[in-house]
């Protein structure tokens, strides 16, 4: 039987489709590809090597792949491809911070990890190569790349400048250069996200860094250094701020997930076990349609 919307029927119709978040219905396909990974920043491992603060965020990541994600989101948390950290691993790079750090990371936690160095691994004023050394052992460089599911990472090193006296800085000149040179091997429309400890409110040359970028194909550029979860939004970019589990922070860590042309990035409270709905804090945002081909990596 051939049936017809009325005036009410097409009102509801249209009212259902405005409540329904945009990219739900069109995101929610079980099969569809995805990458998902979680990120976390400014562990600040005691000189000391005491690191139990870590404890509860490594636990509440293992445990949180099979979690419902919220309804406006869908789905549930996969198991991440791995955990980065965008630096300040430690509080000031003694050797037992760092064996500390490497045990819990290669140890305890159950997925991959990857980190850069922030301005307390350098440090500060009275630097040392500790930290450095390792990151190197482990990644080859301070700033350095590495492909997963089809999306290109940049780590970016921003040597930091005690002499400023201020924890807003610009990314150094040194970073930029490694950044356009990484992106200068790329395909065209290589999906890419790109980290460095500074954040966007701490970035002080943001324009620099949006310029170096171009036309490239930025998914996300990830931050800390601030110690809280934000998100926001320049020239184009997404920028997303990773929370810290020192003392004083808040409990969170941000899961990321993206599909061929949605980015999520969402934090989780892990002592509370919920998720933040503080739309500060949380990105939910349309990309340019991606293939989940893998791309050539140095």
């Amino acid at each position: 039987m051939k049936r017809t919307l009325t005036p009410c029927g097409i009102l509801s119709f249209l009212i259902t489709c405005w409540l329904v978040p945009c990219g739900i219905a069109a995101d929610a396909k079980p099969d569809e590809p995805t990458l998902t990974f979680f990120g976390w920043s400014d562990q600040h491992v005691q000189t000391d090597g005491d690191a139990k603060h870590l404890l509860p965020a490594i636990d509440a990541m293992n445990a949180l792949p099979g979690t419902p994600y919220p309804d406006s989101i869908g789905g549930k948390v996969a198991e991440p491809a791995f955990v980065f950290g965008c630096g300040d691993l430690t509080e000031w790079p003694t050797h037992a911070a760092t064996k500390a750090y490497d045990q819990l990371i290669t140890e305890r936690l159950k997925f991959p990890a990857y980190d850069i160095l922030g301005n307390h691994d350098e440090g500060g004023k009275v630097p040392s190569e500790t930290m450095r050394k390792w990151l190197v052992s482990r990644h080859g460089a301070p700033s350095y790349t590495f492909c997963r599911g089809g999306v290109h990472f940049i780590a970016l090193f921003s040597k930091y400048d005690e002499s400023l006296g201020n924890p807003a800085q610009p990314l150094t000149d040194e970073a930029l250069d490694f950044l356009r040179s990484s992106l200068a091997k790329l395909p065209e429309r290589t999906p890419l996200v790109v980290a460095a400890h500074l954040c966007f409110d701490a970035i002080t040359n943001r324009d620099s860094l949006c310029q170096a970028i171009g036309d490239a194909n930025v998914i996300a550029i990830l931050g800390g250094h601030y110690h809280k979860a934000k998100v926001d939004q320049y020239r184009g970019c997404n920028f997303v701020q990773l929370p810290s589990p020192a003392p004083g922070s808040p409990s969170e860590f941000t899961v990321v997930r993206i599909t061929s042309n949605r980015l999520v990035a969402i934090p989780y409270d892990y002592r509370k076990k919920q998720w933040i709905d503080d739309p500060k804090k949380q990105l939910d945002a349309r990309i340019r349609e991606l293939r989940f081909a893998e791309p050539e990596c140095d």
